[in-house]
């Protein structure tokens, strides 16, 4: 069976820790661990290869976060923009032979019982093969407005149901036969596509054609924009799920959330006890908050050190260059915030001060008018991209491994504590030709400092 992961959403409701650029599928808060990686982790039990299809701006992030999860066999789908999820589903069931089996599932999901999981695709696996398409429902413990509900009887699907207003929602809860729409499915590829062409055919015809054109590069395969772009906008369940008899549900209790907002993290991560103290460290390295009569208060702590006096019920959402505070509940208020950010400081809402890029990452330090310092991170074997600037001159200094720098019509090797200049329009290039990562600090001068100044001459990821 092959696993079929979609890597899309912004996860507004959790700014500032998700970001346009990295979402929150792609936040390491889990022990170092990001929702992504333990989606990974959990399928690779139940499959045996990973399709990830992904934003295009988010593949070398994922291709890295993969790697870090000994991900193999795995396969990139890159779309350039999203359409929703049954043009993604259909194009990584168009990647595979038609008898294949699919599980679907999101990478921005919680399971905590991988158990329960495993027994729950085992019987989805069953109706597959029987040529179903399996969906999971999960077993709702409260009602929650802002899910799909299932309304079933055994495996029998009954009727679906949009997000429903408090009152539905509690007397759905109350009926006993009402699942919560996980977004997870199980079904051979040719069934599924069979069913998209019958219900939804200009979704299917566009998402053949835009298969059919899209470039490929060992097990990435590159869809182009003005295909994606003619491919209706639509969900697997509007396209499919709502309208097909061959539809079944699993009924399942996995420990499962959405994790959408940050009282869901708070209930997925608190204990019963008087304080009720939550607190999520990005690293192993991160500082642990301190609670001095404090009580029921989310942390998620980046590097600093957090302290908590005499407050209770907040949210302190801490990252390298903003910090939320809230009261909890006020999760939907966060959207608007992003959306105030939107016109005030765009790169609050699309991405973090630490900037990953497929030769490693960038995290800037300091700047101000005519200068700007980084942090630059090169993984071994890597290199950047030869290019130039019109408008800004750079010092590097070397404070771990070994660089090899072009500059102008030089190449040379600089190690711990050797510097060079870069005058601006000179052409120049950055390489880690060692073994382990290389990190330098980059001083930027000049009038205009943005990353738009880049001219790039030549580049090993195809950038332009």
């Amino acid at each position: 069976m092959k696993s079929v992961v979609l890597c899309g959403g912004s996860g507004t409701r959790l700014w500032p820790l998700s970001r346009k650029i990295l979402p929150k599928q792609f936040v390491r808060i889990f022990d170092g661990n990001s929702l992504f990686q333990l989606t990974i982790s959990r399928n690779a039990k139940v499959t045996d290869e990973a399709i990830f299809v992904v934003g295009k701006d988010q593949y070398f992030l994922a291709m890295d976060q993969a790697i870090g999860c000994n991900s193999n066999s795995d396969k990139f789908l890159l779309e350039p923009i999203g359409r929703n999820t049954a043009p993604a589903v259909a194009l990584a069931c168009m990647s595979v032979a038609s008898d294949e089996l699919i599980l679907v599932t999101t990478s921005d999901h919680l399971i905590k019982d991988e158990d329960a999981f495993q027994t729950a695709v085992n019987e989805a696996t069953i109706l597959a093969r029987d040529g179903y398409i399996a969906t999971f429902g999960i077993k709702p413990n409260y009602p929650e407005t802002g899910f799909g509900y299932i309304k079933h009887k055994g495996n029998e699907v009954i009727s679906f149901y949009e997000k429903p207003q408090y009152d539905d929602a509690k007397k759905y809860i109350e009926s006993g036969n009402f699942l919560w729409n996980s977004g997870m499915f199980c079904f051979k590829a040719g069934i599924f596509l069979k069913e998209l062409e019958r219900l939804a055919p200009e979704v299917f015809v566009q998402a053949k054609k835009t298969f059919k054109n899209a470039s490929l590069a060992g097990d990435i395969i590159e869809f182009d924009i003005a295909d994606m772009s003619s491919i209706p906008e639509i969900s697997i369940d509007y396209a499919v799920m709502e309208k097909t008899n061959l539809v079944k549900v699993i009924p399942c209790d996995l420990g499962w959330s959405d994790l959408g907002s940050f009282d869901a993290l708070y209930e997925e991560f608190s204990r019963p006890s008087e304080s009720s103290n939550v607190s999520l460290l990005s690293s192993k390295a991160t500082p642990r908050p301190i609670f001095l009569d404090s009580n029921h208060n989310l942390v998620v702590a980046d590097k600093r050190k957090i302290v908590l006096v005499n407050v209770d019920g907040l949210q302190v959402i801490d990252t390298s260059d903003a910090i939320l505070i809230s009261k909890k509940n006020s999760s939907q208020k966060i959207k608007d915030v992003v959306e105030q950010l939107k016109f005030e400081e765009l790169d609050l809402t699309t991405i973090h001060r630490k900037v990953y890029r497929p030769w490693g990452w960038y995290d800037f330090l300091e700047g101000d008018l005519g200068f700007k310092v980084k942090r630059i991170l090169v993984n071994s074997g890597a290199r950047l991209s030869l290019q130039k600037h019109h408008h800004r001159a750079e010092h590097w200094v070397v404070v771990r491994g070994t660089a090899e720098i072009t500059n102008g019509s030089k190449t040379f090797i600089l190690k711990e504590n050797e510097s060079t200049y870069i005058p601006h329009g000179h052409i120049h290039r950055l390489s880690n030709p060692g073994k382990t990562p290389l990190e330098i600090i980059e001083v930027q001068t000049g009038d205009i400092l943005s990353e738009e100044d880049i001219v790039r001459i030549e580049d090993n990821y195809g950038r332009e």
